[in-house]
């Protein structure tokens, strides 16, 4: 008799537990390609008032009350329930996260950030991340990460594509902490170990080159990407520019809402700039409100880690004909997530819309295609300006 008490007591708590977890959001919510302000979440449950997986817990905790010899964590175990619940989806992109790590993907997104400063990619399919770049002044750079380096390890567990999602988060952490990465770099595989740190991201990297041709290197699009972009465009411009090139090679992309306003300053207004269509087949048509700002000719930068907003913009200016597109075929990712925070600071990113080109291409496994196909010497040690095969084709381009 005490046993089934239990049991049913159980039951109800974990059913106020899970609904509480998926049902009540705050009011602020972001999405981690578009903010949002509001959202719903609702609990399905059996005609009895249950749900299948809250009876399962139940049975599997009530087993382990009568012979697990060791102590239960219930906190630990919910947490990893839930994970393993939302994993279940078997969407790369759709992900539970706890309150410590929904803190970590919120600031990320705002463009604050803690951790040891790289810009990387994650593949979940293989179970592979590759640094695309060290951050300057970065404690990647500084404990000697390199461009191209693959991360193989984190604190000594081997990445798989199981495991590849949580270990990517764990790469981040509290500040002040460390993290050890096995490295492969080439044929040389090497350790090191790298502190955790409050990093002022720069999303923005520009310059002038000749014939008044300013560059501007795009590293993500997360919050305040757009304003720094028109920054130092401004800056150019006042120099004499009478061209752009925008690199967005190795961009994997961020807050679609940057990329939005950075295609407003190009694009004219009114135009399309992006179609989304969401799980039921309702479209969602997003036009450009402004009047551009920049009308020079313009070369586009993209290669096959050029992804997600990324491939939003390099689309619509595609479609519209105001860039050249000039590379390799980019990544491939046309779904946008929505990061949703749950009452307990705890927080779901899930896969939500569908999105096109103005020309309703499809970018999702496909990626965008250049206008001008130009790849990069294979056996570069570094690669400069100089011997850029695709910047030096983008430069030849805007001096015709």
């Amino acid at each position: 008799m005490n046993s089934e008490k239990a049991q049913r007591i159980y039951r109800i708590i974990m059913l106020i537990v899970i609904t509480a977890l998926v049902t009540f959001l705050i009011t602020a919510v972001v999405v981690t390609e578009r903010l949002t302000s509001s959202a719903s979440i609702e609990s399905i449950v059996n005609g009895d008032g249950t749900t299948g997986i809250e009876t399962r817990l139940a049975y599997i905790r009530t087993l382990l009350e009568e012979d697990y010899i060791g102590e239960l964590d219930d906190e630990q175990m919910i947490e990893t329930a839930v994970k393993g619940y939302v994993a279940g989806v078997g969407d790369e992109y759709t992900v539970y996260y706890t309150k410590e790590e929904m803190d970590a993907q919120y600031d990320e997104a705002m463009g604050n950030y803690v951790g040891i400063g790289i810009y990387m990619i994650v593949n979940y399919e293989k179970g592979t991340i590759e640094v695309v770049e060290p951050m300057e002044n970065s404690p990647a750079l500084e404990a000697g990460m390199q461009e191209g380096d693959m991360i193989i390890s984190v604190n000594g567990e081997e990445l798989t594509p199981e495991n590849v999602r949580d270990l990517s988060d764990e790469i981040k952490g509290e500040e002040g902490t460390t993290v050890k990465l096995g490295i492969k770099r080439g044929d040389e595989t090497l350790e090191l170990e790298v502190e955790r740190r409050r990093i002022e991201v720069s999303h923005i990297d520009s310059k002038m080159l000749e014939n008044n041709i300013a560059y501007i290197q795009v590293l993500d699009f997360d919050g305040g990407t757009a304003k720094e972009f028109k920054e130092n465009y401004e800056k150019l411009k006042e120099q004499g520019a009478t061209s752009l090139i925008i690199d967005i090679r190795g961009n994997g992309g961020g807050v679609v809402d940057e990329a939005i306003d950075m295609l407003e300053m190009i694009c004219d207004k009114n135009s399309t700039l992006l179609i989304e269509t969401d799980k039921n087949g309702n479209e969602k048509v997003i036009k450009s409100e402004k009047t551009p700002i920049i009308d020079v000719p313009i070369v586009v930068l993209v290669n096959g880690n050029s992804a997600s907003a990324s491939e939003i913009f390099a689309g619509a200016l595609k479609d519209h004909e105001k860039a050249t597109i000039i590379g390799t075929k980019t990544f491939g990712k046309g779904v946008i997530q929505t990061l949703l925070r749950l009452s307990d600071g705890s927080g779901l990113k899930m896969t939500t819309e569908e999105y096109c080109t103005p020309n309703r291409n499809k970018i999702n496994k496909i990626g965008i295609e250049p206008n001008i196909t130009v790849e990069l010497p294979k056996d570069l040690d570094e690669v400069t300006e100089e011997n850029d095969t695709q910047l030096q084709r983008a430069i030849e381009e805007l001096n015709k």
